[in-house]
């Protein structure tokens, strides 16, 4: 009797395993897209790069080549990201920063060269950047001397890095063509999906001309015709600036985005970035009319103007002319600090 109670639960327990192997083989089946209705990856809604807000550009060189924090630094920038969430739902007004509801491990945005920065910018790019420099360090003569971000044309075609508010991107799709709204100047990049080539290399545009294909999953875009007047971060791109981007839907609430940027004129080697495309809970794309209400052009030249009146009338009189601090504007896509200061 007690050897037949012991092959009972002997065979209780296989039988038990054999139901549940096909569960837990089932619990470990890999997340699949949505599709459109004609058979495509699914991208389309709102999406913003906010939860990537908190990660720097460029990875602080004490983490060398380490892609992600320790546990450790994961808690301590969880803690700082809490806090910064609290400051932004006690502050008012327009423009407030923007964070994310999630927190990254990532070390820093790029991802190749191994050690997370930029790569060195050639001669050439370090030329065009002094004399830029050397612009923004005089009073402007016109509105030609401001950056094309200051003069509402563009925030460039990486718009989707983060800054401190404005990080949101819609995108629409149909068989032929994908559509990327970005927030910032509400600029749309229309994307054909036929294998069309590329526009004459006569034709530049700010944004690029762009084509996608389907790698997969992942949508691929390729973009070339820029030109000579962009730059990502505070370097001027040239005419030879390659962009070559890719978009996977991860999770019902995530999109990988990655980018190679590559620029023969302005960095010895191409370069990565990668960063996720999330939903936040009440997200939503909001106008932005830089025109409507921008006083800044008319008054940076404006002062501008009274300041050199007001040099000539010191020297005029004998005096030393006032102290000049022109406004310098803000090129870089991410604060230095993205927690705005907090200490770490």
């Amino acid at each position: 009797m007690i050897l037949k109670s012991q092959m009972s639960i002997r065979l209780l327990m296989l039988a038990f395993l054999l139901t549940a192997l096909p569960l837990a083989a089932q619990s470990k089946k890999p997340w699949t897209p949505p599709r459109t209705p004609w058979g495509a990856p699914d991208l389309q809604g709102v999406w913003t790069s906010d939860d990537a807000r908190g990660v720097p550009l460029q990875r602080p060189q004490q983490f060398g080549d380490r892609r992600e924090l320790s546990d450790e630094e994961f808690a301590e920038r969880s803690r700082r990201d809490a806090e910064t969430r609290s400051d932004m739902k006690a502050a008012a007004g327009t423009f407030v920063g923007e964070v994310g509801t999630r927190t990254l491990r990532q070390t820093s945005l790029i991802v190749d060269p191994l050690d997370g920065r930029t790569p060195p910018t050639t001669p050439e790019a370090q030329r065009r950047a002094a004399l830029t420099a050397a612009a923004r360090a005089a009073l402007p003569a016109s509105w030609e001397d401001r950056s094309i971000s200051d003069r509402c044309i563009t925030r460039g075609v990486l718009g989707v890095l983060p800054t401190i508010y404005g990080n949101g991107l819609q995108i629409v799709q149909n068989q032929g063509f994908v559509a990327i709204t970005l927030e910032m100047i509400h600029e749309t990049r229309l994307i054909p999906l036929d294998g069309r080539p590329h526009l004459p290399a006569r034709m530049k545009m700010y944004m690029g001309d762009a084509r996608g294909r389907w790698d997969g999953d992942t949508l691929v875009i390729d973009t070339t015709n820029f030109t000579d007047r962009t730059a990502v971060g505070q370097t001027p791109t040239s005419e030879a600036f390659h962009l070559v981007e890719r978009l996977t839907r991860v999770a019902a609430d995530t999109i990988s985005y990655q980018a190679t940027i590559e620029d023969p004129q302005a960095w010895v080697r191409p370069w990565t970035i990668a960063l996720p495309l999330t939903t936040q809970p009440g997200y939503r794309l909001f106008p932005y009319e830089c025109h409507e209400g921008n006083y800044a052009l008319r008054n940076i030249l404006s002062a501008a103007r009274m300041e050199e009146r007001a040099v000539e009338d010191a020297i005029a009189k004998g005096l030393p002319p006032p102290p000049s601090s022109p406004w310098q504007g803000n090129d870089l896509f991410l604060p230095t600090d993205p927690s705005f200061g907090r200490p770490r």
